[in-house]
């Protein structure tokens, strides 16, 4: 068969015309219809798609591993508010000698929040994690095997110091390998594993309930022991800040990490540079070369520092002057007080109260780098204020009646779920952003310290307090100060969504008004409406 001419056209070997009008083409002659330029886009295009993909799952990776600690606290303040009824029914302690035991913890953690900025600074923040867990789980299995209150008390004050190491390590830890654009969900997740710890704690108090009581409080204080397995191989995967090896000069490996941590290649030269400029490397400028000591620098700040210790310090206090620790820790006594009796629906009316601060805090991760952390702040104080004083009225008018307890369940699952939302997390993502690297460390430490403080106040005095002036005159009290923190939100907080750690810093260093660039009170529940649709 001759081969015919179409024209334009030619034909394959069946004789069927390969014309330009016709759909059948020679496969050659359809990839000389793209450039060379337009073949190298399309592999790019992929190649970059797979890069951000793999990016994105080993920085979560990374944020999930370096959590873990968060777990053991939380698990610690879910499970002993429930064990503390049958540690009283063991060893027989004192009301006095209860606020003791469960508060000491958070006050004991800032001796290990202070030294954990010291060390994540000399040894790295990835072994300050390690540290932690070892001093934590030590802690633990005294606290499991004590046979008096002192013992168990010895046991508190070594998990207390565990828990100070971990919980300022973790935030700042992930803010620094974690992208600017997903640096708030990633940095909410220690927040998300306190509450599943929480929750976890709350589970297994129901659970083992049930057993005599000189056995089942060491039960659910020894399963607090088995996440130190998984913190083990995490340290195995997980690398070290790049911001921490830069100070340490070890600029190659920062550089090996923000590859992996990264999803823009062309942007961790930039990256870097930014890192080195603001630890004072490599820039030749004679202030940035200055040693001057952290905690003299701390202690005698310069304005903008202020200012960051103002909104850094202030936010940790309000977390926990609201009275969060309060209704987690002693959710069993209140509950009791607005009429429930009896204890397996105590300790399952708790888990309720777990299951609620454990899901809204999945909202809070959603939202943090879509709409902000200021609209979340505010929606949350404002929505623990409504729902605390919901629980002051149902204590002081309603007390003992149907009513009463139905009010009081949703005014605590109300006010931990609005804390989850926004104070809770976004407190910790603020602190881990607004410091400069030099000082990140020990400034976060610094406002950890606060934190814990003001958790064991509150803990060590709830049940004193409330016996002197009416558990309904205390929520009175949380009521008022929650409302004052809406003020210091908005007076105080800057927005940091969108920008860069060293452009937060820059921010603070500038004198202009934050309320010119930033969502004003008025238009948060518009634009979380808006974010819905």
């Amino acid at each position: 068969m001759g081969v015919q001419e179409n024209g334009s056209g030619d034909t394959g070997m069946s004789g069927v015309p390969l014309g330009a009008k016709n759909k059948y083409r020679r496969m050659d002659s359809q990839l000389n219809d793209y450039s060379d330029e337009d073949l190298e886009v399309v592999p790019y295009k992929q190649t970059q798609q797979e890069r951000s993909k793999s990016t994105r799952k080993y920085v979560f990776a990374c944020a999930v591993f370096a959590s873990l600690n968060n777990v053991l606290l939380g698990y610690d303040v879910g499970v002993m508010s429930g064990a503390i009824i049958f540690i009283q029914e063991d060893l027989k302690i004192t009301e006095f000698q209860e606020e003791i035991l469960v508060g000491i913890l958070s006050v004991i953690s800032l001796l290990g929040s202070l030294g954990g900025g010291r060390a994540s600074d000399a040894l790295g923040r990835k072994w300050t994690m390690g540290i932690a867990a070892v001093i934590f789980q030590i802690g633990a299995l005294i606290m499991t095997l004590a046979p008096t209150f002192q013992v168990l008390m010895i046991g508190r004050l070594l998990a207390g110091i565990g828990i100070g190491f971990g919980v300022m390590i973790a935030p700042v830890y992930i803010a620094e390998i974690s992208p600017t654009i997903s640096r708030g969900s990633f940095t909410s997740f220690p927040e998300i594993f306190i509450n599943i710890g929480i929750l976890l704690g709350y589970v297994s108090n129901y659970a083992f309930s049930g057993f005599p009581s000189h056995i089942n409080w060491r039960i659910m204080l020894a399963v607090g022991i088995l996440p130190s397995v998984f913190i083990a191989f995490a340290l195995c995967i997980i690398p070290e800040s790049p911001r921490w090896l830069v100070m340490q000069n070890r600029v190659d490996e920062a550089r090996s990490v923000l590859m992996k941590t990264n999803e823009i290649e062309s942007e961790v030269e930039e990256r870097l540079s930014e890192i080195l400029k603001a630890a004072g490397i490599g820039t030749g400028s004679g202030e940035n070369q200055e040693e001057k000591a952290v905690w003299r620098e701390l202690l005698s700040p310069s304005p903008s520092l202020r200012r960051m210790l103002i909104t850094g310090f202030g936010i940790q206090c309000f977390q926990q002057i609201t009275g969060i620790d309060a209704t987690v820790y002693y959710s069993p006594e209140i509950l009791q007080t607005a009429g429930i009796e009896e204890k397996s629906r105590l300790l399952a009316a708790t888990v309720a109260v777990g299951i609620a601060k454990t899901l809204f805090i999945l909202v809070a991760i959603m939202l943090i780098d879509r709409i902000g952390r200021k609209p979340l702040l505010y929606v949350s104080t404002i929505g623990m204020t409504v729902c605390l004083c919901g629980l002051t009225i149902s204590l002081s008018f309603f007390k003992g009646t149907t009513l009463g307890v139905a009010l009081a369940i949703l005014s605590i699952c109300g006010n931990v779920a609005f804390f989850s939302v926004g104070i809770g997390p976004v407190c910790w993502v603020l602190t881990s952003e607004i410091f400069p690297l030099r000082l990140r460390a020990q400034a976060s430490a610094l406002g950890a310290v606060g934190n814990r403080v003001c958790s064991g106040v509150v803990a060590m005095s709830f049940l004193s307090v409330s016996r002197a002036i009416s558990m309904a005159g205390t929520f009175l009290i949380f009521t008022v100060l929650s409302f004052s923190s809406v003020g210091f939100v908005y007076k105080f907080v800057p927005e940091t969504k969108g920008k860069s750690l060293e452009q937060i810093e820059l921010l603070f260093q500038k004198d202009r008004n934050w309320h010119e660039e930033e969502v004003e009170l008025s238009d948060t529940i518009q634009l979380v409406k808006n974010e819905g649709n």
